[in-house]
Parts: C-alpha cells; sequence; structure tokens
C-alpha cells in the first residue's frame, strides 16, 4: 500500500534535492517549497533514508484534515488508529508547527495532537504513553498550514545530517547535507581532481568521496526510526544496506586534496577521514589556502567555503584574503570550475569572478550564496 511522504532539506536545496529523488525513482516526486514529496511504500522511506545526500528528514503522511479550532484538531488527530504506529507502552512527541492559521501557536498545535493520542490509548488501553523529547519511540510533526493539518511521521530520528562518521566537529563545521549539496551543485564528475583550499574538518572532501564510491551516507548510521515502526522487517533492511553496500566503487585514480594552517584542525580531519572510510582517497596538506595547485588545463574543481566574518572571524582581516583568492582564480585557474559558499556579499563580489551562477543557500541560520560554474579565459585575464 503506498502513502505520502515528505522530504524535507535546508532552504534552497529543494532542486538538488529533487533530482536525488528522481535518481533513486522514487515514484510521483514533486518537488514544493522546504522539500520533496513522493508517493510509495514504506521501504522507499528506508532507500530515502538510506541514500539521499541532502535530506534532513523523511515523513510519512498519516492524516490530512481541516482544522480551524482546537476542537477540530483533536478530532483530527483522533481518526487515526495510533495503535498501527506505536503501543501504549512505548514514548512520543509531537512537534508541532502552525502558519497562516485561526490556530497560530505552534505548541498548542502539538500540545492538542498529543492529548488526541494519549486520550484514544487511555480509553482504548486504560493507560497512555510517554513523552520523551529526547529519544521517543514515535516522532509526529503535525503541520498546520492554511487552516489544513497534516500529521506526519518521522521516519528518520536524528536528523540524516549526522551521518554518523563524524569525530571532530572544528570550529565552524559545515552540515554534511550542505556540503554534499555544494558537490552536487557544482557538477562534478566524480573523476576529476577536487580541492578544497579550506577544508578545516574535511567534511567537504569526505562527502565527495562519498559520492565518487557511491557511498550512501546513512549506511554510518547506527538506527532510523523507522526501525522501530510495528512491522519492521529487519531482514529486508539488513538486504537493502548489503546491497547499497555492495555497489560502492571507487574511481581508479581519485584525487582530493584538501589544505589547512592549522594543524590540529587537520588532525581532526583525518579522524574524520577514517570513520568516514576515506583516509586514502584524501590529501591533506598544511598550508596557505592560496597555495591550492593551480594546473593549466588540469580541469579541476575547487569546491570550498572560506571563512566570512560570522562565528570564524572578522570581516576586516577577510579582504585582502578574498582579493588575493580572487587573483589566483582568476589569473591561474582558467577552465577550473568552482563551487564557492560564501556568506557575505560584499566578500563574494570582491572576488570579481565573472560568469558564476549565484544560489541563494542557508548555512544554518546564515543566508549565504553558493557561486557555480567555470572559471572562463575573459575572467582569469581581467585585471
Amino acid at each position: 500500500m503506498n502513502s505520502h511522504f515528505f522530504i524535507t532539506c535546508a532552504p534552497g536545496l529543494e532542486p538538488i534535492l529533487h533530482e536525488e529523488c528522481n535518481r533513486l525513482r522514487l515514484g510521483k516526486v514533486e518537488r514544493q517549497v522546504g522539500g520533496v514529496a513522493f508517493q510509495g511504500r514504506i521501504e522507499d522511506a528506508w532507500r530515502a533514508n538510506l541514500e539521499l545526500r541532502t535530506a534532513v528528514r523523511v515523513l510519512m503522511r498519516v492524516v490530512r484534515f481541516t482544522a480551524r479550532d482546537a476542537d477540530a484538531l483533536h478530532r483530527g488527530a483522533s481518526s487515526v488508529d495510533w495503535s498501527k504506529y506505536m503501543s501504549a507502552a512505548g514514548t512520543l512527541v509531537v512537534d508541532g508547527h502552525a502558519k497562516d492559521s485561526e490556530i497560530d501557536h505552534s505548541l498548542f498545535v502539538a500540545q492538542r495532537v498529543k492529548d488526541a493520542i494519549c486520550d484514544q490509548f487511555r480509553a482504548n488501553d486504560g493507560r497512555r504513553p510517554s513523552v520523551d523529547k529526547e529519544d521517543p519511540d514515535l516522532r509526529i510533526v503535525a503541520h498546520l498550514t492554511k487552516n489544513r493539518c497534516s500529521l506526519l511521521i518521522d521516519t528518520s530520528g536524528v536528523s540524516l545530517h549526522k551521518r554518523g562518521w563524524r569525530k571532530f566537529q572544528g570550529r565552524a563545521p559545515l552540515s554534511e547535507t550542505l556540503a554534499a549539496a555544494m558537490v552536487l551543485r557544482s557538477g562534478w564528475n566524480g573523476r576529476a581532481p577536487l580541492i578544497d583550499p579550506f577544508c578545516g574538518s574535511g567534511t567537504i572532501l569526505i562527502e565527495a568521496a562519498l559520492i565518487a564510491g557511491g557511498v550512501a551516507p546513512g549506511s554510518f548510521r547506527k538506527s532510523f526510526a523507522f526501525e522501530r515502526l510495528p512491522g519492521f522487517r529487519k531482514d529486508a533492511w539488513e538486504r537493502m544496506r548489503e546491497e547499497a553496500r555492495a555497489r560502492v566503487k571507487f574511481p581508479s585514480k581519485l584525487t582530493l586534496i584538501g589544505l589547512d594552517q592549522s594543524a590540529e584542525t587537520l588532525e581532526g580531519a583525518r579522524e574524520n577521514l577514517a570513520s568516514a572510510g576515506a583516509a586514502d582517497l584524501v590529501t591533506l596538506e598544511q598550508k596557505d589556502a592560496l597555495r591550492f595547485p593551480a594546473k593549466s588545463g588540469w580541469n579541476a574543481w575547487i569546491v570550498t567555503n572560506p571563512p566570512y566574518g560570522e562565528r570564524v572571524g572578522e570581516v576586516d582581516r577577510l579582504w585582502p584574503l578574498y582579493r588575493q583568492l580572487g587573483e589566483k582564480l582568476r589569473d591561474q585557474c582558467t577552465g577550473y570550475h568552482i563551487a564557492l559558499l560564501s556568506g557575505n556579499t560584499k566578500l563574494a563580489r570582491s572576488l570579481k569572478l565573472d560568469g558564476l551562477e549565484t544560489v541563494a543557500l542557508k548555512n544554518g541560520a546564515i543566508d549565504c550564496e553558493l557561486l557555480v560554474g567555470e572559471l572562463q579565459a575573459s575572467a582569469a585575464e581581467k585585471s
């Protein structure tokens, strides 16, 4: 039996996630604000959790109804047989979201839906589930928009950006999903050299290595929320994981290079690389970022997230860095492809790189721009 699912992602990543879902051949894929909807079986949700690189959560819709007041909200939530998804001895949590509706308080939405579920169990079993905000057996998302409420079950659990390989955080780590999105959006073919001159904890390089080898990003995780749902078939899930492992194949020649000035940061990056099984695939060098290799005709990709004055340093001291970086890219990197993320528009413009596409993204709460494209000869020759 098919169900309706919604896969969430960070703002701006919807087109990339949509392409991923199509490659995964999910059914009736539709790009929406905040993510991608699809229809399929619960096993398709397993695959989505395992394989998608830019997804945050995979949600399964169980009911949708009109709710203009508290009673309608309670009735709608009560229309679901919740014993199909958990027992009275289990734990749950409800995340509420209200927008453009008669009920405009998200916490009230969550409370009312939780009460309806607990009332149903109490009436049928004489006891009610407990609330566990940290590690519930069932996480329910209640979305109320324009008086239409959707109740969805979170099949992911911990956010999918938490792959399971990270041992070292670094000072301002890029999320794994955003790093993967940068690599995918750059158009990298998985074989050309890829360089991150500001590699930090190694997130971009690791995600690039996983993409090149076809490693499922969810293969490092210990568990997903769908494993707690009634009817979960562990043998079928293990077969799916094994099939994903069997498809892994790295290119015979893979050049991934990362630079950072901090020995401590590079040591942390090596921990992450080892944890992700990519230690032998990436070369790390303790160097100034501007000393990255620039070779005529090399056709390399530069995918990077240089500092932009948020959390890491002050903007004033970054102007010389961006000016020199722009000069090197223009003068020495004709034919290279670039995907550069910046949270400061003025700094990004100071690179003076012509002909690049600008993609609006978010790095956590920070509005960012991803500059994407090929460094043309006209840009390299510009004085």
